[in-house]
């Protein structure tokens, strides 16, 4: 552990801690965040006193992203939610903006070290060593990824950075410097193997023995870690994180049984139902949205901030020693797709495909009727089959059929031939509307 004081404590001894750390920050909030005052304030909350602590966390309105690009100006770029003067901004990360303009993740130094912390903590849980070679993928300089890079500093590690769109550089590196882990999206960590083939190369026979993977759901599906940690020869772990609040939030240990909670003393978490926004007891087996909220953040810190992340929970000990609950994505509101009434996550067709390997490669492309979130049944799906495979009639009703069994909405699937769909160096698309 990174530090286990903190990590082991039992959670209901931390959870008191953090709501002394909650009170403190509300008090901060309605004191220096304009946005915050007058949204407690319309909803009805004047004082620190009268909003308590986390025990009624669940009476105050959520925070939506794009209620704060709302508040965005030409004067106030970062939005109404900044609660430091601009003097006291040590790093300003921004998101990508694939949605239009760019917003921008402002840090105190205050701030960016708690990041590190938390990171530290998540990556830690791995297993990973002081002195030990580890290649980062990310091109993560002006994105808030880049603070988690800072945690490999502070774990004592050997940093090799060669970013996405290097795979030439990456393959000559596992090959030249015998680092021991690689961190990488799950579809890049897959079509890293790939591309090692195609030379020669077998990644299995290297000298990595970690592949730590993050930026998208997929690493704890057990068809596709079964993929991975035969293609590497290594284990997989992986770790998540949200840009707003921090990044590596969660990180999973060896026992590969869900990602731990790092950020104990510095963000709250809850889970909610996604549909009534009503709080879900943490309780082993919850699924739900996770909800984020700072505890101790100074530039522009969030109020049960949505995440749309939809996990799975686990509140049962774990044989490493840590407290945290442990959660794995199933998926994200942003690519989930309702059938008749039913929630479909595109991970989740993945991971079904995945049980029928290595007939298919694990690569699949749901294509479907229509633009929107609603769609008609049956969905159609690309599968690609494995290398060198043929289209095989009764595979695909195989699949169609152990679909419907388990996820209740019916498919139409295609199989394609290896090398169809498209590869990506960082992360996957899964899901390709009409037109687009």
């Amino acid at each position: 552990m990174h530090e286990p004081d903190i990590e082991s404590r039992p959670w209901a001894q931390q959870q008191r801690l953090d709501d002394a750390a909650y009170r403190r920050q509300i008090q901060y909030l309605l004191d220096n965040s304009t946005f915050y005052r007058e949204k407690l304030g319309n909803a009805g909350f004047s004082s620190a006193t009268q909003i308590g602590g986390l025990d009624a966390i669940s009476r105050l309105p959520f925070t939506e992203k794009d209620e704060l690009r709302a508040t965005r100006t030409a004067e106030q770029p970062v939005g109404a939610h900044l609660a430091c003067d601009r003097d006291k901004i040590a790093r300003m990360f921004s998101t990508s903006g694939t949605t239009g303009t760019p917003s921008y993740i402002p840090l105190t130094a205050e701030d960016l070290a708690r990041w590190v912390t938390i990171s530290s903590r998540s990556y830690a849980a791995s297993g990973i060593q002081p002195g030990e070679g580890i290649i980062t993928t990310y091109n993560a300089g002006p994105f808030a990824a880049g603070a988690a890079l800072g945690a490999f500093d502070k774990l004592g590690m050997c940093h090799i950075p060669i970013g996405t769109g290097n795979t030439e550089r990456l393959l000559a590196a596992i090959q030249l410097l015998h680092p021991q882990t690689v961190v990488a999206t799950p579809s890049y960590a897959l079509h890293l193997i790939e591309k090692a083939r195609e030379r020669g190369m077998d990644l299995a026979d290297s000298s990595i023995n970690r592949v730590l993977v993050a930026g998208e759901p997929g690493g704890g599906e057990p068809g596709l870690r079964a993929q991975l940690q035969q293609g590497w020869g290594a284990q997989v772990t992986e770790a998540m994180g949200i840009g707003d609040i921090a990044v590596s939030l969660w990180g999973e240990c060896d026992q590969q049984s869900g990602m731990h909670f790092g950020g104990q003393g510095i963000v709250h978490f809850e889970l909610i139902d996604p549909a009534t926004g009503e709080q879900v007891p943490m309780t082993n087996g919850a699924r739900g949205e996770l909800v984020y909220t700072h505890l101790a953040h100074q530039a522009a810190p969030l109020l049960r901030f949505r995440s749309r992340d939809h996990v799975e929970l686990w509140t049962s000990p774990c044989p490493c020693g840590r407290s945290a609950p442990r959660v794995r994505c199933i998926g994200r509101t942003d690519d989930m797709l309702i059938v008749r009434g039913v929630n479909v996550f595109p991970t989740a067709l993945r991971e079904v495909v995945n049980d029928f390997s290595p007939a298919v490669s694990g690569m699949l492309l749901v294509r479907p009727q229509a633009p929107g979130v609603k769609q008609q049944p049956p969905l159609a799906v690309d599968v690609e089959l494995a290398d060198g495979g043929t289209p095989d009639q009764d595979l695909a009703a195989r699949i169609q059929a152990r679909i419907r069994e388990t996820l209740v909405v019916s498919t139409t699937i295609n199989l394609v031939p290896w090398g169809t769909l498209p590869r990506s160096e960082y992360k996957s698309k899964l899901v390709k509307f009409p037109d687009t």
